[in-house]
């Protein structure tokens, strides 16, 4: 019997050299489907109980840290953080809201779950720059102008603000293009850039308008600073003028390209 011919050899090479078959897909059996089905419901049964049935994961104390004036008990109060609960039940943006209407000494809370059994209160508190005299008491003034806090002694360092507004004239029109919010903004750009070596001999920074604010030094000394504009160039050159003439009883760096100084 005559063998395969040249063509038919040919064709059978190329089948057997193709792509191999496909494997079939085998529909998974009822009974691993239903073993499937009961360990996810277990794994998923026992994490909720884990998380809000077990007292392992149950809140049991409340760190606080970063306090300087207020003190962790005030903190503690003021969060209400609900011991006894379960820890992923609590709600921790109502803390914060909860403290920074508490106290607004507060500039930046952090709330954070402590696993398993704790919250942490990690507080930045705001840090005066000015105070204002009330009644008797002084009112602190942050970095951006914010009223926080009421105290009965002026904090060591920290100048006195003083508004000495004019209602009258070019004054009363000035007053009204910068009303009193805006210029207790720009006395806070000016306590920001006072030299430390000047603002601890700072008492009061007065303020008349825009751009006549005025620092009252230790010692009667003063310095005309002008409005809060150009603060550090006012800062380098009230620095080099109290050095070049350190017996001036005067200094004026309203035009920091031009500073003066007189009464020495």
């Amino acid at each position: 019997m005559a063998g395969p011919t040249t063509a038919e050899r040919g064709e059978r090479q190329q089948e057997s050299s193709g792509p191999p078959p496909a494997p079939r897909w085998r529909t998974p059996r009822p009974r691993t489907i239903v073993v499937l089905a009961v360990v996810v419901l277990i794994l998923t049964v026992g994490s909720l109980w884990l998380l809000y049935g077990s007292r392992w994961t149950r809140v049991e104390h409340v760190s606080v840290s970063g306090t300087r004036v207020l003190t962790p008990a005030q903190v503690r109060a003021a969060a209400e953080v609900p011991v006894g609960a379960p820890l992923v039940s609590v709600d921790t943006e109502a803390i914060e809201a909860r403290l920074r209407r508490a106290l607004p000494r507060i500039d930046s809370i952090d709330v954070v779950r402590a696993w398993p059994h704790g919250i942490g209160l990690k507080v930045s508190e705001r840090t005066p720059v000015l105070v204002e005299e009330k009644g008797g008491k002084f009112v602190e003034v942050d970095h951006v102008g914010v009223r926080f806090a009421t105290v009965p002694r002026a904090p060591k360092g920290v100048p006195v603000l003083e508004l000495s507004l004019s209602r009258s004239g070019s004054a009363a029109a000035s007053l009204r293009r910068f009303p009193e919010s805006r210029l207790v903004r720009e006395a806070v750009a000016v306590a920001r850039r006072i030299p430390a070596a000047v603002a601890r001999d700072t008492r009061v920074l007065k303020v008349r308008t825009y751009d006549d604010i005025s620092l009252e030094l230790n010692g009667g000394r003063t310095v005309a600073w002008g409005s809060g504009d150009a603060g550090r160039a006012k800062a380098r050159a009230l620095t080099a003028l109290m050095k070049a003439v350190p017996d001036a009883r005067h200094f004026d760096v309203s035009v920091p390209t031009a500073p003066a100084s007189s009464g020495s």
